[in-house]
C-alpha cells in the first residue's frame, strides 16, 4: 500500500482496466491506448505497450477490458467495431494478438470472463444480445438474447457456477442459466433509465446497479428481487465496485460532472463515506488491489492513480449536523447537534457511545472504518392553534378586495389589525395616504356659510344681542380668521359651549354646535418686546387670500422694519479697535466707513416643490413582503390599487408569478371560493383563463378504448358496449357516477348507498366485499 497515491501519465485516455489474479499487473485499455504495467508501492512501470505492429486497426480501439483470474497470461478486449480480441501474452512474436471474434453486429459494451472456468468468456453488445465464447474451440458456442435495444453490463455470478447477470438500457436486469440460453429465469425493472454497470457481491448474493437516473441499487436475489439499499448520488454513475472485506462499502465513479471517485457506505445514501479528487476528469475504470486500503483507477484526464484509502476525505465530517426549514403552515424545523463527548457520569440510563480512547503521545486514527459522529436532535415548532382562525385564513375570508380605495384600505387595514397583524394594519393605512383621494374623507354633512350665518343670527336674537351688531361681529370674525368661530365680546376668553337653556332650535341648535366646534376661533395674542407693553395685536388670516396672494403676487421683496417704530434705534456699533479686518480702518481721519445694506431682500423666482414620488417605496415593501412569505399582503394591495398599479415597475411576470403562488396557497388551506375571486378579479390573462381549463372529462368506451363523441352516450366503433351501467337498474348513469376501486363496480350513487345501507357485498354478484365511501 502506498503512503500516497502514485500518478503516471499517459498520452491518451483509457477507458477501462483490470488487474491479473495476483494484483501485481495492471492493463488500461482505450481507443489509443492499450499498455500493462507493474505496479510497485511507489511508481509504476511499464511492461508491455500491446498496441503495436504494422496494422493497427480498430481491433485495438477497446471499450473494456478483462484479465483472466486463472490464467495470468489471457486478456480479452471489447473492441468499438464489434469485434471480441483474445490476448495471449505468452506469445513470443511482438504481436500479443491470438483471436478475433467476429460474431456481434455492432459495438461490444462489456466482456467478462467467468470466475473458475478461464476458458468461458462472456460479451455483452450494443445489438441486444450476449454470446459465451468458449476459448478451447475459438467460436461462441451460445448466445443469448436479451429482447432489449442494448447490453450494457454482463457479470458472471461468484455464488452460483451457471448464472450471470444483464443489465440494459431499459433498466432491466435479467438473471440467466447458461444451460438454457432460450429464455432468462429471473427478469424485473430496477431502475427508471439506462443502467449503465452491474456488480456481484463478494459475498452475499447481492447484485448492485448503477444507472443514469443517479441512484446505485442494492437488490437481493436471494429469491424473489427485493431493493434493500438505494444511494443517492449527484450524477449519473457509470462504474461501481464492491469494497473486498468490508460488507457495505461501495466505490463508484460518474458518468459524466463529477471527477471524485466516492466509496459508500450503503447503510448512509445520501453522504460518501470516503472521497478521492485526485481526477481532474471523470473516472473511467476502478479496480480494488485485493484489500480495502488500495485501489487503481483511470480517468479521461490521461492519468492512472494508485490510492491509498488513508489519504482519503471524509464528506460527513464537513457535514452541517444543523438545519432549519419551514413549510407552507409556517411550522419550523429545526436540527442540532448533540455532543456525544460529554463526560456527564450522573445519567447511568444513557445509551453508550463508542469513543476512541487514544494515550498522550499517540496520535488519534482517522482512517477508521466506523461512521463519523455525528447526531443531531430535531425539534419542530408549530403555530398555537387555540387562537383560531390562524391570520392567513381569517384575512383571506375577511378582505375586501373591490370598491373604493379608501373604504378597501380602512376595510382591509380593521381586518388586519383584527387577525393580530398590525404592522400589515399600517400598510394597508400608509397605502391610503399614497393613492386614496383625501376629498374622499371630508363628511358631506358641512353647513355651508349662509347656513352658519343664518343659525348664528338666531342664536344671538335669542341671547339679547342685536342682530346688526351681531351680525357685523360675525362675518368679521368669519372674515378676519377664517376659521367659523364666534366672537364673545372684548373678553380674551371665550366658550365653545352653549347653555341648555338658551337652545331654542332644539335638534338643529345641536348640530349646529356641533359643526362649530371643528371651527374654533383662538384667542387673540398679546406681543411684548422688552420693556415695553405695546396693545394687543389682531393677527387676521384668511387662507384663501393667503393662497392667492401667494401664487398670483409676484412682489416677493420683504420691508425692512416688519413693525412700525416708536422709538429712534440708537447706534450701539463697536468702536473701530473692534474690528478684525484692518483694511475698512481710516487711519488718517480715525473713523469707519460702512457700506450702506440694502433695504429690502429681493427674490428673482420662487422655486417650484419638487412633489415626494412615492412609487419605489412601494415597490420595495411589495417586494420585501413577497421575500418574507407573506404573498397574501402584495396581491391584495395590487388588487386594491385597480388601475394604479399601472404606475408600479414591477413586471408582468412578477405578478403573474404572485398571483399563482397565492393562489396554490389558498388551494392548499381549502379556501377555493378566495381562489375564484383572486382568478375572476386578476388583471392578467393567463390567471383569469384558469378556471376556463382543464374542465371537460373525456369519457372512453369500456370495451374498446375509443373516446366517445360528445353527441351520444353509445360507442361507434363496437356498436354494442355503452357508458357504464349502473349494477343495480343497469341503465345507462349519465350523472354522478361511483365505482369499487376493488372490483370496479358501480353505479348511481343513490342507488348504490342505499345498496350499501343493508349490504356488503357488490350488487353485480362477484362476491366481492365492496367499500362505500
Amino acid at each position: 500500500m502506498p503512503p500516497k497515491p502514485v500518478c503516471i501519465v499517459q498520452e491518451s485516455p483509457a477507458n477501462a482496466l483490470a488487474l491479473n489474479k495476483d494484483n501485481t499487473q495492471v492493463v488500461i485499455a482505450g481507443r489509443n491506448v492499450f499498455k500493462i504495467f507493474s505496479v510497485l508501492d511507489d511508481k509504476f512501470e511499464e511492461v508491455y505497450n500491446l498496441r503495436v505492429g504494422k496494422n493497427l486497426n480498430l481491433n485495438f480501439s477497446c471499450n473494456d477490458v478483462t484479465w483472466n483470474l486463472n490464467d495470468d497470461h489471457l486478456i480479452a478486449t471489447a473492441a468499438t467495431n464489434g469485434a471480441v480480441v483474445l490476448w495471449n501474452l505468452n506469445k513470443v512474436t511482438r504481436s500479443k494478438q491470438e483471436h478475433v471474434f467476429t460474431d456481434h453486429k455492432r459495438t461490444v459494451n462489456k466482456v467478462s470472463f467467468h470466475t473458475t472456468e478461464p476458458m468461458w468468456l462472456i460479451s455483452g453488445s450494443q445489438d441486444g444480445t450476449m454470446k459465451c465464447f468458449d476459448l478451447r474451440i475459438k467460436e461462441a458456442a451460445k448466445t443469448f438474447y436479451s429482447n432489449t435495444e442494448s447490453v450494457r453490463d454482463v457479470e458472471f455470478s461468484p455464488h452460483q457456477q451457471y448464472t450471470f447477470a444483464a443489465v440494459s438500457e431499459n433498466g432491466h436486469v435479467q438473471q440467466w442459466d447458461m444451460r438454457r440460453p432460450d429464455r432468462y429465469f429471473q427478469h424485473f425493472t430496477a431502475h427508471s433509465g439506462p443502467i449503465f454497470a452491474c456488480d456481484w457481491h463478494p459475498e452475499n448474493q447481492w447484485l448492485s446497479t448503477a444507472s443514469r437516473d443517479k441512484t446505485i441499487k442494492i437488490w437481493d436475489l436471494t429469491q424473489k428481487p427485493t431493493c434493500e439499499y438505494t444511494i443517492h448520488t449527484i450524477a449519473s454513475v457509470g462504474r461501481v465496485k464492491w469494497r473486498p472485506q468490508r460488507k457495505y462499502h461501495i466505490a463508484s465513479c460518474a458518468l459524466v460532472v463529477d471527477s471524485s471517485i466516492n466509496v459508500w457506505d450503503i447503510r448512509r445514501p445520501y453522504i460518501p463515506f470516503a472521497s478521492f479528487n485526485e481526477h481532474k476528469d471523470v473516472t473511467t475504470g476502478i479496480a480494488w488491489r485485493g484489500d480495502p486500503h488500495s485501489f487503481i483507477s483511470t480517468s479521461r484526464d490521461c492519468t492512472l492513480y494508485h490510492h491509498a484509502f488513508q489519504e482519503a476525505s471524509r464528506p460527513a465530517n464537513q457535514a452541517n449536523p444543523q438545519g432549519l426549514d419551514i413549510n407552507p403552515y409556517c411550522e419550523v424545523g429545526f436540527a442540532n447537534k448533540v455532543n456525544t463527548n460529554n463526560n456527564n457520569n450522573n445519567n447511568t440510563n444513557a445509551t453508550a457511545t463508542v469513543k476512541h480512547v487514544t494515550t498522550p503521545m499517540r496520535k488519534s486514527q482517522t482512517n477508521s472504518d466506523s461512521f463519523c459522529s455525528a447526531m443531531s436532535t430535531v425539534q419542530r415548532f408549530t403555530l398555537d392553534t387555540t387562537k383560531e382562525p390562524i391570520w392567513f385564513v381569517y384575512c383571506a375570508k375577511k378582505y375586501m378586495l373591490n370598491g373604493r380605495l379608501s373604504d378597501i384600505c380602512d376595510h382591509n387595514s380593521k381586518v388586519a389589525a383584527d387577525g393580530g397583524r398590525i404592522d400589515i394594519c399600517y400598510v394597508w393605512k400608509i397605502i391610503k395616504s399614497f393613492y386614496a383621494d383625501p376629498l374622499e374623507s371630508i363628511p358631506k354633512n358641512i353647513p355651508d356659510k349662509d347656513e352658519i350665518l343664518n343659525l348664528s343670527q338666531m342664536t344671538l336674537k335669542v341671547t339679547g344681542v342685536e342682530p346688526s351688531n351681531a351680525h357685523e361681529n360675525e362675518v368679521k370674525s368669519l372674515q378676519g380668521d377664517g376659521l367659523g368661530g364666534v366672537s364673545g365680546g372684548d373678553d380674551e376668553t371665550e366658550t365653545d359651549e352653549m347653555p341648555e337653556n338658551l337652545n331654542p332650535l332644539g335638534n338643529i341648535s345641536t348640530g349646529y354646535k356641533k359643526s362649530l366646534n371643528g371651527f374654533k376661533r383662538k384667542p387673540k395674542s398679546d406681543f411684548i418686546f422688552g420693556e415695553f407693553e405695546f396693545e394687543s395685536l389682531s393677527m387676521e388670516y384668511n387662507a384663501e387670500d393667503y393662497i392667492d396672494n401667494t401664487i398670483n403676487d409676484s412682489d416677493w421683496s420683504l420691508p425692512k422694519e416688519a413693525f412700525p417704530l416708536r422709538h429712534e434705534i440708537q447706534d450701539r456699533s463697536p468702536p473701530p479697535e473692534q474690528f478684525s479686518n484692518p483694511a475698512d480702518i481710516n487711519d488718517d481721519s480715525g473713523s469707519v466707513t460702512v457700506e450702506d445694506q440694502p433695504c429690502h431682500l429681493i427674490v428673482n423666482s420662487v422655486p417650484k416643490p419638487k412633489l415626494f414620488d412615492h412609487t419605489p417605496l412601494v415597490e420595495a415593501a411589495l417586494m420585501h413582503h413577497v421575500s418574507i412569505r407573506d404573498v397574501q399582503t402584495s396581491v391584495s394591495i395590487l388588487m386594491a390599487l385597480g388601475s394604479l398599479r399601472k404606475s408600479l415597475n414591477i413586471s408582468t411576470a412578477i405578478q403573474e408569478s404572485w398571483l399563482l403562488e397565492y393562489i396554490d396557497l389558498l388551494g392548499r388551506f381549502k379556501l377555493y371560493d378566495v381562489a375564484t375571486q383572486i382568478i375572476q378579479n386578476a388583471w392578467i390573462p393567463s390567471i383569469s383563463q384558469l378556471n376556463q381549463q382543464s374542465t371537460i372529462i373525456h369519457a372512453s368506451c369500456t370495451t374498446c378504448g375509443k373516446a366517445f363523441p360528445p353527441t351520444t352516450w353509445f360507442c361507434d366503433q363496437c356498436n354494442k358496449s355503452k357508458l357504464s351501467l349502473c349494477s343495480i337498474c343497469h341503465q345507462v348513469v349519465r350523472g354522478l357516477y361511483t365505482w369499487c376501486q376493488g372490483c370496479t363496480h358501480g353505479g348511481h350513487i343513490k342507488h348504490m348507498k342505499d345498496w350499501f345501507q343493508n349490504n356488503r357485498q357488490c350488487p353485480t354478484g362477484c362476491g366481492h366485499m365492496c367499500e362505500y365511501i
